[in-house]
Formats: C-alpha cells, structure tokens, sequence
C-alpha cells in the first residue's frame, strides 16, 4: 500500500462510499482505483489528485496533503547513489534488501531520523 492509497481509502470509508461508486465518480474502473489503493499502480498524476479532491470535497491544506502524499507514493523507488560514498550505497541497499520484514515501529524510528 501506499501513503496515497492509503489515505484515499481512509477517506473513501470515512465518506461511506463504496470503491465502485467513487470509481464511477471519477471516470475511472474500480479495477484502478482498487489497485492504486493497494500500491499496485504507480504514483498518480496531479490532475487525477485533483479530480480526487473535487469529489470528496477536499479543499486547501487538505488538499495540498494529499498532493504531497501523492507524491510520495511510488511504490517502485530507484535509489541513485552515483557520486556518494561507500556507506551511502551500503545502506540503500541494505535498506532495499530488509525494509519488507521491518516492522512498522522501526520504520517510524528511521524515518524520525530522516525528518531531522
């Protein structure tokens, strides 16, 4: 899943709307919307973040959040270490090859150091 995703489907249930109704709202498949909520699709466009917001009605900051989770929310990440150093290029693929069995507490411990 991703932060996107997420975030869409908390405020998808919040609504009480069912994945195929607010499908049709948006012109697309609930195939589509049932996949970018699983992570399964790549990171969505801002027109489509927009479409989004016009239909649950979200507006300003709300809004600009869910851009900004949008964002954020590729579910293939390429990591390009050309030019750093050694230990810059061991930890990003350690962090590639481990970051599935990381439970939740240690990736919020990680990213805490990262919001620094």
């Amino acid at each position: 899943m991703t932060p996107f995703g997420e975030e869409m489907r908390r405020l998808r249930a919040e609504r009480g709307l069912a994945l195929k109704d607010m499908a049709a709202g948006l012109s697309v498949s609930p195939a589509y919307l049932s996949a970018l909520e699983h992570g399964q699709r790549g990171r969505p466009n801002r027109r489509f973040v927009h479409q989004v917001c016009q239909f649950l009605g979200i507006i300003w900051d709300d809004a600009e959040a869910l851009q900004r989770l949008a964002d954020l929310s590729h579910p293939r990440v390429t990591v390009d270490t050309s030019g750093l150093s050694a230990q810059a290029t061991e930890f990003a693929n350690l962090l590639a090859e481990r970051i599935g069995n990381l439970p939740d507490e240690r990736i919020e411990r990680l990213r805490a150091v990262l919001d620094d």
